[in-house]
């Protein structure tokens, strides 16, 4: 996912399944939701539209609102993949509102309140702010609009929320970092690069990997990281090698692959003779590269196809009133500050490292080896037997 997390309360969780795993599979499965292919990300959702409601209005519009353009995935992945799983879901006769906020609250809540003048039928937002927001999905729900909170968990009544098992990814970052240091954890010194404060899940993803370093390494140095931003992270990070000493930082939790290269820039910049075990999310291009060069230890995977897609599912079926496939997809219950039990969908992770590549973003077409395997990489590549 901190002394700023008094903002934001961590979810609670009614977990039914095993990390909601075991549900959420079943339900996708049984309802011919999505599949993983090495097709490619939208070529697997499929490209008819067969799965459009017959007798039920399918000429909706949803509204989509990210966050930003500074984190890769959303606009090469989630954008395309809810707009053509809308599109299979309607008969091609739903249409998709985007929005981008590029980073601002202010722009966000502009664009929010457009939306709800405009009288979309849904609106599926991932929040700048969790709790600024809030006022602006009150409006909504006045407007008799639902609203699904994206990725991120929204203040205010919305609902339901689409999002990844946020605490089992600090789980998996912290563990991978145990793993990695061995049998000298207990006295290696660990420098943490957190998210933004405002950010729900910063304080999830950190709950996660305190739960696996806490007692097992030394928490050297802890930081916020204003908007996720890879500048901030790397101020931060000449701060933490200054106080901690050059030969001392055994190893990083950066809490994205942003901060990641951030970090390992800093790294660098400071005449690491080996960089030290660096963390990451989200299995950006870049982010695979440098697991491929071994300058980033691991990053976590989480399955674009299966959150956006899924998200694309909670929302046409809430606006055409299929409660029995809504409740299906929202197995899960999640705690706001502001709302109980909120019905969510929370999508399983997976640790990307050189031994997984293949099994996770080759196999499930979000990049093809040649896209990792560029010239700059392919020694690296050749070496872990990755050739096309």
């Amino acid at each position: 996912m901190n002394p700023c997390t008094t903002r934001t309360t961590s979810a609670r969780r009614t977990i039914r399944g095993r990390r909601g795993a075991t549900a959420l599979t079943a339900a996708l499965s049984a309802l011919s939701v999505l599949s993983l292919s090495a097709c490619g990300a939208l070529d697997a959702i499929g490209e008819d539209g067969g799965s459009a409601s017959p007798g039920r209005r399918n000429d909706i519009t949803v509204g989509l609102l990210l966050p930003d353009r500074d984190t890769a995935r959303f606009e090469k992945f989630d954008r395309p993949l809810v707009k053509e799983r809308v599109g299979v879901l309607t008969g091609k006769e739903g249409r998709v509102v985007y929005a981008n906020a590029e980073g601002s609250m202010a722009k966000q809540s502009e664009q929010l309140g457009r939306m709800v003048a405009e009288e979309v039928d849904v609106i599926i937002v991932a929040a700048v702010d969790a709790k600024a927001i809030g006022p602006d999905v009150e409006k909504a729900k006045e407007a008799d609009i639902p609203v699904i909170a994206y990725d991120r968990l929204a203040e205010g009544p919305i609902d339901a929320y689409v999002s990844h098992d946020n605490e089992l990814v600090g789980e998996v970052q912290g563990r991978a970092l145990v793993d990695a240091l061995g049998s000298e954890a207990e006295n290696s010194k660990v420098v943490m690069m957190n998210g933004e404060p405002a950010d729900p899940n910063t304080a999830l993803f950190k709950k996660g990997a305190m739960g696996e370093l806490n007692g097992n390494v030394v928490i050297a140095k802890s930081y916020d990281t204003e908007k996720w931003l890879p500048a901030v992270a790397k101020v931060n990070m000449k701060k933490a090698i200054k106080a901690v000493g050059a030969d001392d930082v055994a190893a990083v939790y950066a809490a994205n692959d942003g901060m990641a290269g951030a970090v390992i820039e800093a790294l660098e910049e400071a005449g690491f003779p080996g960089i030290p075990p660096v963390t990451g999310q989200d299995a950006d291009l870049e982010a695979v590269q440098r697991v491929v060069a071994g300058t980033q230890y691991m990053t976590v995977y989480k399955s674009f196809l299966l959150e956006a897609g899924g998200a694309a599912e909670v929302a046409v079926a809430r606006v055409q009133g299929r409660d029995i496939q809504f409740d299906s997809l929202t197995g899960e219950r999640v705690d706001s500050p502001t709302q109980k039990d909120i019905p969510s969908m929370l999508v399983p992770v997976v640790a990307l490292t050189q031994d997984t590549i293949e099994d996770t973003v080759i196999r499930d077409g979000v990049y093809d080896v040649e896209d990792i395997c560029t010239a700059k990489y392919r020694a690296a590549c050749a070496s872990i037997g990755l050739t096309p």
